[in-house]
């Protein structure tokens, strides 16, 4: 493949986009050729997202330059860059449940007759054509939200592919299509690659990416870690550029026993809205002072089982059994009570409350134990607060400070904290390290690996592979809602990768 054949169309140098307490990207530099299709690929949270935001006009780059056929530009908002012909799909669906197929894909774009009113009737025969184009029997005034996902996915593409972009970007497009529409996709790739569009692909469909790129780019940590033509590229190659060689402080050197199986759900099912199932059968065990890891992409389902544990789903079904005894109580409190404790993901809005202090954070879901009758005891509050804050080595002026003036590291200590005052059996945390520094990440692994030496029984999702990989001593992994595959420690990464790939077979037997 010759890159004459293939000019470049959008270039990005020097890439830096800055959140507060975090680098997105750190210097990227991004070719988008024309008439090709350019593959971006990283794990979860390597600034794939990020860049394609910035070339969509979403967000500003803090400094670095865009060049388009060779001339600088700037986005300063989304408009700017569909002006230049760039159309995003993005990973999470920008729809409108309460309108028509045709009313999202033309919203903000609609023909007028005379320029007074929409021109009904051209809105009902474009949809309708690029329905056809993309092979879908879908009636345009058809209510967005009596779709399914994979048809709603679709009507996001033709919402792209109607602004007649000169650079197309997908990112996960195929996350909820079936096989006979990942091949209709494909064919209008063929087909937009012939009339020279440029197309950008994120996908962590790894067999998918060699099928149908013709360039490679590899994201790690913000940085670029590999980047050529698609001609010899494997699964190996792509798996080593994502993760590299580099080793983190998993606390490995605290090792233990394991004592008896202490939590086991079995057949965990989860509806998804308009067919499917968010989580699909699931079922797995774990026994006192093992850590386990569950793996997998976003949307495999990993943090809904979580939510599922926790009777956060009122729809849900599976069975449940804490130290042999069936857990059947539909309360979170109850849930708790029983020695099931959860640390979520988004720790902002789920796990603390940022207007109060640090120690009322802390004590939030055990103040049964302080009180007596009417009263609290503030007293005894406070000294167990201070306790955990010494165990955790929380880093605090004063526990009466609020919350929000901690670092992300210790506000994830503040949660962890939380959970572990209700005296927990079973700890799930819902990936633990997401948002915080290095040296921070250290030290919940710490804390992680000595809470098991305690006797805790740990269940964490991680979408990180290196981290899975070496906090883990059992390695559970998750796709398309199933549970596709489980490895003990020390397995080879691009295993786990493989396994977490949607549409592998699911695991008959996946308890220990």
């Amino acid at each position: 493949m010759t890159a004459g054949r293939h000019p470049i169309g959008l270039s990005i140098r020097g890439a830096v986009k800055v959140y507060p307490g975090t680098r997105a990207l750190k210097g990227v530099d991004f070719d988008i050729r024309m008439g090709a299709v350019n593959v971006l690929v990283g794990e979860n949270g390597a600034g794939k997202s990020t860049l394609m935001k910035v070339i969509a006009g979403v967000e500003q780059l803090t400094e670095g330059e865009i060049t388009i056929d060779g001339a600088p530009v700037r986005f300063a908002r989304k408009d700017d860059a569909v002006a230049y012909g760039i159309g995003i799909v993005f990973q999470e669906l920008n729809l409108f449940p309460d309108l028509s197929v045709a009313e999202n894909i033309f919203i903000g774009r609609e023909p007028l007759r005379m320029g007074i009113d929409i021109d009904k009737g051209a809105v009902q025969n474009r949809t309708r054509a690029l329905l056809q184009r993309l092979e879908q029997d879908i009636d345009p005034d058809t209510r967005l939200g009596n779709l399914r996902i994979g048809q709603q996915q679709i009507v996001e593409i033709a919402k792209a592919l109607a602004e007649d972009a000169r650079i197309l970007i997908l990112d996960e497009p195929t996350s909820a299509l079936s096989a006979a529409e990942v091949e209709v996709l494909f064919r209008i790739i063929d087909e937009l690659k012939a009339q020279g569009v440029g197309i950008v692909y994120i996908s962590h469909r790894l067999e998918e990416l060699i099928r149908v790129g013709d360039y490679i780019t590899v994201l790690r940590d913000g940085e670029i870690t590999g980047a050529r033509a698609m001609d010899g590229v494997d699964i190996p190659w792509i798996v080593r550029s994502m993760i590299g060689d580099k080793s983190k402080d998993y606390s490995t050197d605290i090792t233990h026993d394991y004592g008896a199986e202490v939590f086991r759900a079995e057949d965990v099912r989860l509806p998804r809205p308009g067919g499917g199932f968010f989580v699909d059968g699931v079922s797995l065990s774990v026994r006192a002072g093992e850590v386990l890891g569950i793996y997998g992409l976003m949307g495999a389902g990993r943090s809904e089982f979580l939510e599922c544990v926790m009777a956060q789903h009122a729809q849900s079904t599976g069975r449940y059994f804490v130290e042999g005894r069936e857990m059947r109580d539909r309360a979170v409190d109850r849930r708790i009570a029983r020695g099931i404790a959860l640390v979520p993901e988004d720790r902002k809005s789920d796990g603390l409350v940022q207007i109060m202090s640090i120690r009322e954070n802390l004590t939030l879901s055990s103040l049964p134990a302080f009180t007596r009758i009417f009263h609290l005891s503030l007293a005894q509050e406070a000294g167990k607060a201070l306790d955990y804050i010494k165990r955790l080595t929380i880093k605090v002026a004063s526990p009466e400070n609020p919350v929000s003036s901690l670092s992300g590291g210790n506000q994830q200590k503040v949660v962890i904290g939380k959970a572990l005052m209700t005296g927990p059996k079973v700890l799930m945390m819902d990936e633990p390290s997401r948002g915080i520094d290095i040296g921070a990440k250290a030290e919940i692994y710490r804390v992680m690996r000595q809470l098991a030496a305690e006797g805790i029984a740990v269940i964490f999702v991680t979408s990180d592979l290196e981290e899975v990989l070496g906090l883990s001593d059992r390695i559970l992994v998750m796709a398309d809602g199933r549970v596709t595959g489980e490895f003990a420690a020390g397995c080879e990464p691009a295993e786990v990768v493989a396994a977490a790939t949607p549409g592998k077979k699911k695991l008959k037997d996946t308890a220990a």
